[in-house]
């Protein structure tokens, strides 16, 4: 984590706890940035695999070890002596040896063994959590032009579902992205996905086959994030607003400290003021607002996806249920019903196929005087 605790230091952009292992007092991540480049060497933080006797001699050299030591220490510690099977034979890193001595594979041993005497399957959670990040993890582009340079800051962001879901939703990230210290909040907010941006507005009984021109995100396209006292409004298309000026004349009719604004397309994450582990906040389609949080900020280093066109990067996503159709329990449900003399309850979900079997006859015409509005299943973005 970017922050350290106990700093004596004067200096805002070195991260210190305001509240132990909570959050950070304010800093400028750009000033973070210069603050380690300072400190560090360009070897320290260079992509290029370091010679194996450059390393071996650091290495001796920070522990006061003689060569003769070091080398004795490689041998000793090499892959070649924890073998447990011929060497001509490829091992399956999944299978334990039956009567192990080595004591780290007696305990993965009785590990596997206690598992082994579990029914119970392991949760969906655990079972996807990081998937993603793996699967890019030391990812280097093709073409020299689309790595990262060095040195470049890489944030990891926790982005929480809307404040309205009940339950235990709101204490679960529903993704997780890291972003360059060069993205802008426009390209932040590009990224984030979010169900309420997807749902269709109208009522289409009547033309239940008539496809909406729009999404809710093409036609309300008015956003902002808070950070640190600034409201960044999104202002890249004409039909824009500052939803924000309603809680700034609140603030000010409240005596309550000024806020400021600027526009989050002209606005990169080096040039923002944060604490690590502070919620934030991001609100767009009017009131659907996600807690934003910073849990780290660091330079990149080898190990890293260095592609930068796969910037700004999900790593995490949480899988939640699909909502099934009412009648059939099977297919995921696209339309809701109310006033509904057909369903079982109001309003009322079907899937596409019991819909039109329930609502319209042969011809297609509508039976009843139901409302029907298209639904959009957060689950079938797993």
């Amino acid at each position: 984590m970017a922050a350290s605790g106990g700093s004596t230091t004067s200096n805002t952009n070195i991260p210190e706890y305001e509240y132990s292992d909570v959050n950070t007092k304010p800093f400028h991540i750009g000033g973070f940035r210069s603050e380690w480049l300072s400190r560090l060497t360009p070897d320290d933080y260079s992509y290029q695999p370091e010679e194996e006797d450059t390393f071996d001699a650091n290495f001796a050299k920070e522990h006061g070890v003689s060569a003769e030591t070091m080398a004795e220490l490689k041998s000793v510690c090499s892959i070649d002596s924890l073998r447990c099977h011929p060497e001509d034979e490829q091992p399956d890193p999944e299978v334990v040896p039956p009567n192990p001595t080595l004591q780290t594979l007696i305990e993965r041993k009785k590990k596997q063994d206690y598992k082994a005497s579990r029914k119970i399957t392991k949760n969906r959670h655990d079972l996807y959590a990081n998937e993603l990040e793996r699967l890019t993890y030391g990812m280097k582009p093709e073409a020299v032009d689309d790595i990262l340079p060095e040195g470049e800051v890489i944030l990891t962001v926790n982005v929480y579902y809307p404040a309205s879901y009940d339950k235990f939703n709101y204490v679960r990230p529903h993704m997780t992205l890291l972003m360059t210290g060069s993205h802008s909040l426009a390209e932040f907010r590009d990224a984030i996905c979010c169900v309420s941006d997807l749902q269709v507005c109208g009522e289409f009984s009547n033309t239940p086959n008539i496809a909406p021109d729009f999404i809710s995100k093409d036609h309300y396209k008015s956003a902002f994030f808070y950070f640190e006292g600034v409201f960044y409004n999104d202002m890249r298309y004409p039909e824009c607003q500052d939803i924000s000026m309603t809680t700034i004349e609140w603030a000010k009719s409240h005596n309550f400290p000024s806020y400021s604004q600027a526009k989050m397309e002209d606005t990169r994450f080096m040039d923002l003021n944060v604490k690590v582990g502070f919620p934030y906040l991001y609100c767009h389609q009017g009131d659907c607002e996600h807690l934003v949080i910073i849990t780290d900020v660091r330079l990149t280093h080898k190990n890293d996806c260095l592609d930068k066109e796969l910037y700004p990067l999900l790593t995490h996503k949480h899988r939640v249920a699909t909502q099934k159709c009412s009648v059939c329990h099977i297919f995921i449900g696209r339309w809701f019903t109310t006033n509904d003399e057909f369903a079982p309850s109001h309003p009322c979900l079907f899937c596409d196929k019991c819909f039109r079997t329930l609502h319209y006859n042969e011809d297609g015409y509508k039976l009843g005087d139901f409302l029907a509005y298209p639904y959009v299943d957060r689950g079938a973005f797993n």
